[in-house]
């Protein structure tokens, strides 16, 4: 998941009142706003183009009679069955009694899972914690209806009420990029795994997840972010009906179009890794998009290495089912970290004009703040550019710093 917290997007390139472009733009890396994808996709040319004509996709109703999601599209539930089965990231399929449910982005899905899991009738709301650092808009989706079917309790590690509780697992993790497990040992909760950045240009996919409650998004897949569309992989028919629920009273069900649009590109993902394994000469989304991120961190490594300043975490190498060989994760963010001399990595940050997202979002402290990796090549190497350039001089411990 990616999420904007209400904030706002700096321009690319600001313009100066003549309207040549700003030498010294703010550079925006606050949001995971994935047009790393660009290039690929515009060198894909027809191939994803999809025609919808005027009498087309005009019913509420879209879903196979029967399924768990009146408003799926057969052609979506078939493609997201089809690229887990390929990929071997989740378990999804129908003769196993897994059942699909579309959602308008994963944050859509995590509400109507939320609601599905909690009783109507429990005294006290059900407690809701992730462990630190979690994604920051867990807080923000858990408190903003102000339910009394569920509370934010904030940190899984510092929990230790009776009763019922739902423990959110993200792995790969959204800030840090590492594997994650359930935290809370206790019989009294339910889990519901966000796998956003489960595929193999994030992480070596090393075992095929089979849990309960499964929340995925086409954002950080293809990269499609402004399709709005997140699909749950759900074992339970009930709490997939549900879930249903939620979004028919929310939403009325979810853009038609969106879904075939995604059914569309999935497809052709699908397609490329199949023509791939028979032809090594050409190449496919997964592996383009791991290339340019090993390549992305490998330079904000180097760049880090030469810093007195910041410091990154190491991530060990795992075999991949799907790649077949050995490789490290490489998350969609950094999570940067700052010396002793800096109290607030942000605000160091933005004196530079380089927007973040500061670490104490994340249930962290200051000294860390969440990078995105997936921006624009011009954006990330500028940001290389002026990362390289921080030394922390006579500081007054809120980020103040000289530039060498």
């Amino acid at each position: 998941m990616c999420g904007t917290e209400n904030t706002t997007l700096a321009p690319r390139r600001p313009a100066v009142p003549n309207g040549t472009p700003s030498p010294d733009p703010v550079i925006n890396l606050d949001q995971g706003d994935p047009t790393m994808y660009e290039a690929y996709w515009r060198g894909m040319g027809d191939r994803c183009s999809l025609v919808i004509s005027g009498s087309e996709v005009m019913s509420y109703l879209g879903g196979s009679p029967g399924g768990a999601c009146w408003f799926l599209e057969p052609k979506l539930e078939k493609s997201i069955r089809r690229i887990h089965g390929l990929v071997r990231n989740a378990a999804a399929d129908a003769e196993d009694g897994h059942h699909v449910v579309v959602g308008t982005g994963s944050s859509q899905l995590l509400q109507a899972a939320l609601y599905a899991l909690c009783p109507p009738d429990q005294p006290e709301p059900t407690s809701v914690v992730c462990a630190a650092p979690y994604y920051s808009c867990y807080k923000e989706i858990a408190e903003l209806l102000q339910s009394k079917l569920y509370k934010w309790e904030g940190d899984a590690h510092n929990f230790n009420k009776d009763g019922p509780f739902i423990e959110i697992v993200t792995s790969p993790n959204n800030p840090d990029g590492l594997i994650r497990k359930p935290v809370v040992n206790s019989p009294n909760g339910r889990l519901i795994y966000d796998l956003a950045y489960y595929w193999p240009h994030y992480t070596p996919i090393t075992h095929q997840a089979d849990y309960d409650i499964m929340l995925f998004t086409i954002s950080k897949c293809t990269g499609h972010a402004g399709s709005r569309i997140g699909w749950a992989i759900v074992k339970d028919k009930e709490v997939a009906a549900k879930m249903t629920k939620f979004m028919e009273v929310t939403t009325i069900g979810v853009s038609r179009e969106s879904q075939l649009r995604a059914a569309k590109l999935l497809g052709i993902i699908c397609d490329d890794c199949q023509a791939f394994s028979t032809n090594t000469k050409s190449q496919n989304f997964f592996d383009y998009s791991k290339r340019l991120l090993t390549e992305r961190w490998d330079k904000l490594h180097e760049v880090v290495k030469r810093s007195e300043t910041f410091s990154l975490s190491k991530f060990p190498k795992d075999y991949c089912l799907f790649s077949d060989r050995f490789y490290e994760t490489r998350p969609a963010f950094a999570w940067l970290k700052s010396n002793n001399k800096v109290k607030d990595c942000a605000s160091l940050l933005r004196g530079h004009k380089i927007l973040t997202r500061s670490g104490n979002r994340f249930g962290a402290d200051a000294t860390y703040v969440r990078v995105s990796m997936l921006g624009r090549e011009e954006e990330f190497n500028l940001f290389l550019e002026r990362l390289s350039t921080i030394k922390i001089g006579i500081c007054n411990g809120n980020g103040i710093a000289h530039i060498n």
